[in-house]
């Protein structure tokens, strides 16, 4: 794979497309304050002082279970910061590596040397604050002590080696470049990676506040096309609902919804007519799978 076939987005923000980006994940305040504080801050110091003085390599970490929004708070992070820089603007550049890890014999380390200290800053040369996402990050920085010997553990060394030399030159030259890192599993990271984020962020599965705000919201958002979701957003048995998600990713729960709609032929031809005890059926199979998958013995149910 070319290096260039690895950017997947590149975009000047603010955008109206990223509007509600940021709002769409619920989440406790403090994770997306946490987050906002860090970039910025990390932006500031290293456009005043060497690296030498912050030690900040521009390297923040999201991590949490697959589909609790760390990619999307990543980008609506971007959208986020562009009022908080100097010209107001911010680029988003991201990058599926998944492709580079797969190259011939010998190729991994060269081409992310490539991609990430070269063509990658090539794109940002005009200075602007750019916010550089890398989704699920353990395909390029796995953990060294655990490669396996059957999957070529040198060049997975030379990948890692090669993420962390990158992150350690760009941190000197180019400090309007932050690197937004997600995970689903830290536990396949390498360490020497882990000790150069500036902070690392956990998104964890939603409680059952936030799950009843996703129900809510979902549910709001399909009322513009059949109204009567818009009374059902604010039933008071959506909290019990939400008793059963919690702790299921917000994907997920967002999906519910959905397999509530087909659950019916009624609710098929008129989503309008869906009602709590729909989603709480699907609710209670969905927490009954969910247990059967933990004890290893999934079963459709």
């Amino acid at each position: 794979m070319n290096v260039a076939e690895t950017v997947t987005n590149n975009v000047l923000l603010p955008n109206a497309r990223y509007e509600k980006t940021w709002d769409s994940i619920i989440v406790n305040p403090e994770v997306k304050d946490r987050l906002l504080r860090w970039a910025v801050l990390s932006l500031r110091l290293r456009a005043e002082l060497p690296f030498e003085a912050t030690a900040l390599h521009g390297l923040l970490l999201l991590f949490g279970p697959p589909g609790t929004g760390k990619t999307t708070l990543a980008r609506g992070l971007a959208q986020q910061l562009a009022p908080l820089m100097a010209k107001r603007k911010v680029r988003l550049i991201e990058l599926n590596p998944h492709g580079l890890m797969s190259a011939e014999h010998g190729q991994s380390q060269q081409k992310v040397a490539e991609l990430l200290t070269q063509h990658v800053p090539a794109l940002a040369d005009d200075g602007l604050p750019t916010v550089v996402l890398l989704d699920e990050v353990e395909s390029m920085a796995v953990a060294r002590s655990e490669a396996s010997l059957s999957a070529n553990p040198a060049d997975v060394h030379r990948a890692t080696d090669a993420v962390l030399t990158a992150l350690d030159d760009n941190a000197a030259r180019y400090p309007h470049l932050l690197v937004v890192a997600t995970s689903n599993f830290t536990g396949a990271l390498d360490t020497a990676f882990l000790s150069r984020a500036d902070v690392a962020v956990e998104v964890p599965a939603p409680d059952m506040e936030a799950a009843a705000a996703i129900l809510s919201g979902t549910l709001r958002d399909m009322s513009t096309a059949f109204g009567s979701l818009k009374e059902l957003a604010e039933d008071t048995g959506l909290k019990e609902v939400a008793g059963l998600l919690a702790g299921t990713d917000g994907r997920q729960i967002r999906k519910v919804v959905t397999e509530s709609m087909a659950a019916r032929l009624e609710t098929v031809q008129d989503p309008g007519k869906l009602t709590v005890d729909d989603l709480r059926q699907v609710a209670l199979r969905a927490k009954t799978a969910k247990k059967l998958v933990v004890g290893g013995h999934y079963a459709a149910v």
